[in-house]
């Protein structure tokens, strides 16, 4: 739907549906002296816009406030007065010079300068001439930030204009050693790039002079902060294509008839006001702490809604984004003159739309929407604290129950997890002892891990489960320096393990379980194609490569999770296909121990205590030493 009257059509099939066919023929009758010239029905697709209230990431304010602290880079107005101003002031600094010179021009020959010597003849206006040049070389000091090598004592232009100062008309002022050099600067740049009005100098500073003409970056951002200043400052924008046509001259006319570049124009689509499906697929949100952020914007426009039937739910959705893209347009038909409720399909719905939408309800219409959104888009990433906090916030809402974790520092941790981490930790080996996941990771009944608590920093810790964690992380510790934080980082990654880290979670305990299976296949396959990716992006420096190894411990985590909720020969074909993909790439063939390490827990077998089957690694992603994917002796 790309405008509201698309969604005309469908409530009054819905209304029929409903048995409610008196204001079903109402609405047609409403509808029908404009049947002619309107449209009341969607555009079918092969893929339709997904339904939900429409959010956007930043508003026009904040844009224009990044955009208003972007500054000119210095060395491209440095290059521009180089080219636009200095430049040709050389070469009529140069072309001063040359009149003077008897004979051929000086240039250099195998280090040596040959040809005729300057102040040898003096033409009738060469002193009106120099006295011009030195007032223009005045004012271009003044008006440039730039002096830098032409103000060098070893430069061609200062000896020259050295020299062209002390020089009144004739060569009295001037030393045989001045002289001389004047020779040698006339020399120097006459060989390199031709003597004034030559071919090559000329297509040098033509090429220059375009550079220099060029509208400065500076120009674009003020255009786009006007355009920007006409939305209100607190909202959001239905489109970017106003803010990309043509420069117009009373904007600026420099840039008059050209586009605002697109890598600034993207910056104003954080401003879009979209379904976030939309705004995830478009790349505006990036990240599931993104979405954390528009995750109230979301909640606001369903209660707004507050209709509890699912599909009038989503008819409405569609209609609510369509409504809001088309005013924020200020299109001359609905400019501050219609309002939402006063469309008569949307009356028509009046009756089945409750004004208060209970707590409950709407936190569970969120979670339904959000959290599989957040896997399908960010499949290889975990859920970030953000996230995870405003999840936490409407579970709690919804009446559920649900453990969920954030993310602890590895460098702040202080070796213990409060009770919470415990019963995540039972609440998945329910549903994943003996699945692919459990087998992988050894994972312990939920009875095993038993019920110890003890009170520690004021709130209930489990002190048994954080000695569990730290004796599954002793498989890391490969000998070597390495600093406490490792230590702290391979006790919190196996917490990580034994709770799947909230995937079991959202997927077995807020309803979610047939839809994220529905989606495993394909989420399992993107996290392992995320991984091929990853490693080819090859990085010196050595810190970051244990960033990398950690990001891909947890894409590794998250695949054999959602390969976990697929059937065997599913597993076996995802591997497969992995498998493959890194035979292909020679260099990246150190991680094929691990492929064969998960080859073989789906062939039945069993790490033993230092996380090996033969030859094969169990891979997690914090080492206490060398790491074995960064071991080049291996």
């Amino acid at each position: 739907m790309e405008v509201p009257e698309d969604g005309a059509a469908l409530v009054v099939a819905w209304l029929f549906a409903r048995g409610d066919d008196e204001a079903a023929l109402d609405l047609v009758e409403a509808l029908r002296p404009w049947m002619s010239r309107l449209r009341f029905y969607p555009s079918f697709t092969k893929d339709p816009r997904p339904s939900g209230a429409t959010v956007r990431v930043a508003s026009v304010g904040d844009v224009v406030e990044v955009l208003d602290r972007k500054v000119q880079r210095r060395d491209i107005v440095t290059m521009q007065e180089c080219c636009g101003r200095w430049a040709p002031l050389y070469d009529r600094l140069v072309a001063l010079w040359c009149a003077t010179v008897e004979g051929a021009l000086p240039t250099v020959v195998e280090g040596a300068v040959v040809g005729g010597w300057p102040c040898r003849s003096w033409p009738a206006d060469w002193s009106a001439r120099r006295a011009e040049w030195i007032a223009d070389y005045e004012r271009t000091r003044s008006e440039t930030s730039y002096v830098g090598r032409y103000d060098d004592v070893r430069s061609n232009f200062h000896r020259l204009r050295a020299a062209l100062e002390r020089c009144e008309g004739d060569s009295a002022a001037l030393t045989g050693r001045d002289v001389g050099w004047v020779r040698r600067a006339l020399a120097n740049t006459i060989t390199k790039h031709g003597a004034p009005g030559s071919p090559s100098r000329v297509q040098l500073r033509d090429e220059q002079a375009r550079v220099a003409s060029a509208p400065l970056h500076q120009g674009y951002v003020d255009v786009l902060v006007a355009r920007l200043r006409r939305y209100p400052t607190d909202g959001g924008l239905a489109s970017v294509e106003p803010l990309n046509v043509a420069i117009d001259a009373s904007e600026d006319e420099r840039l008059a008839g050209r586009a605002v570049p697109e890598h600034l124009a993207s910056k104003a689509r954080r401003a879009l006001e979209r379904p976030i499906e939309v705004l995830v697929d478009e790349g505006v949100i990036r990240s599931a702490e993104v979405m954390a952020l528009v995750l109230p914007q979301i909640t606001a426009q369903i209660a707004a809604a507050g209709i509890e039937d699912a599909a009038l739910r989503t008819l409405f959705e569609r209609i609510y984004g369509a409504f809001r893209s088309r005013r924020s347009l200020l299109l001359v038909n609905l400019e501050h003159q219609v309002r939402l409720d006063e469309l008569p399909w949307v009356q028509a719905l009046a009756a089945y739309r409750r004004s208060n939408i209970g707590a409950a309800t709407l936190a569970r219409q969120t979670i339904e929407q959000v959290v599989p959104l957040a896997l399908d888009a960010f499949p290889q990433t975990i859920l970030p604290n953000r996230f995870v906090r405003e999840l936490s916030t409407l579970c709690g809402q919804a009446g559920r129950d649900v453990p969920l974790l954030e993310e602890l520092a590895a460098d702040i941790f202080m070796g213990t997890f409060t009770k919470k981490w415990l019963e995540a930790a039972k609440r998945a080996a329910r549903v994943m002892s003996g699945s692919l996941y459990g087998r992988y990771y050894d994972l312990f009944d939920a009875d095993a891990l038993g019920d110890a608590v003890a009170s520690g920093y004021g709130v209930e810790v489990a002190q048994d489960f954080a000695a569990l964690c730290g004796k599954r992380a002793e498989e890391v510790h490969v000998g070597g320096d390495a600093s406490w934080v490792a230590g702290n980082g391979a006790i919190i990654e196996q917490s990580q393990i034994l709770t799947t880290h909230n995937l079991a979670a959202v997927t077995f305990e807020l309803g979610l379980e047939a839809r994220v299976r529905a989606m495993a296949p394909r989420l399992a396959t993107e996290c392992f194609t995320w991984l091929v990716a990853r490693q080819q992006r090859t990085t010196g420096h050595y810190r970051a490569k244990l960033q990398m190894v950690k990001h891909l411990a947890y894409a590794w985590r998250q695949a054999i999770f959602f390969s976990s909720l697929c059937d065997e020969a599913t597993q076996r074909d995802v591997a497969a296909a992995l498998s493959r993909s890194w035979t292909e790439r020679p260099g990246l063939a150190r991680f094929g121990l691990a492929i064969d390490g998960l080859v073989a827990v789906m062939e039945g077998e069993l790490f033993d205590g230092r996380g090996r089957i033969g030859e094969a690694r169990r891979f997690l992603g914090w080492s206490v030493g060398q790491h074995w994917l960064l071991d080049r002796e291996l």
